[in-house]
């Protein structure tokens, strides 16, 4: 069973999720503040963390800055509708996506279920051995990724995104085909969702030896991993 957490301070918005998760076959933890939830998510572990933007105590941007110092915990932000400001900053953050208030109870659990499946990528013949590209190595059982022999801490998104893209290195990948196989969703209009998550796995990476980028972008077309 897929443990959650939802930091929230509607007290009945979260009675009647927690009602929803339940029903869906999660065991839900309720905090009701940023620094309460923030305590929860760092002492014990959990599949995902739900998280407001709007909360007392701590806002849920100190929330996930201080998890990300910490964690890698999948976070599925709460923002308020129409607010594209709150949902870039919280990409930046770390969070692995956004739904915005009020939502559908299908769609939030479609996005629960697609985070907690890209963020627990389980071992097979394709996925258990250590792949190599250049200066990276990359363990999808592990979710480990390795830059110059030293270790890059990604969230489960940014691990996805960027064995995706390597496995088609060299190719032009669309950014409706990224989203549909890493966010699992499809890419709708003004969503910066992937570009953001991109931009936060180009930081992350040490720059190659070589000078050359590692990701080239093709206006209105897409991306290529460059080999």
């Amino acid at each position: 069973m897929n443990h959650l957490l939802l930091i929230d301070d509607d007290l009945g918005l979260s009675e009647l999720l927690a009602q929803l998760l339940e029903l869906e076959g999660f065991e839900l933890t309720l905090a009701h503040d940023g620094q309460s939830g923030l305590d929860l998510a760092l002492e014990k572990d959990y599949d995902l963390i739900l998280l407001d933007v709007m909360l007392p105590k701590l806002n849920g941007f100190e929330v996930l800055k201080s998890l990300r110092a910490n964690k890698q915990t999948p976070v599925l932000m709460l923002t308020a509708r129409g607010d594209e400001i709150d949902r870039v900053v919280g990409l930046e953050i770390g969070a692995d996506d956004y739904l915005p208030k009020p939502f559908n109870d299908r769609e939030l659990v479609a996005r629960i279920k697609a985070i907690i499946r890209r963020s627990h990528i389980l071992p097979n013949d394709k996925q258990s051995c250590l792949h190599e590209y250049g200066d990276i190595k990359l363990d999808p059982s592990r979710h480990e990724v390795y830059c110059q022999d030293q270790l890059v801490i990604l969230t489960g998104t940014e691990f996805g995104l960027l064995f995706e893209m390597i496995q088609n290195a060299g190719d032009l990948i669309s950014k409706e085909s990224l989203s549909e196989k890493v966010l699992n969703k499809k890419l709708m209009p003004f969503d910066r969702s992937l570009d953001m998550h991109l931009s936060n796995l180009r930081k992350k990476l040490p720059e190659r030896m070589d000078g050359r980028p590692r990701v080239k972008t093709i206006r209105g077309k897409g991306y290529i991993w460059l080999p």
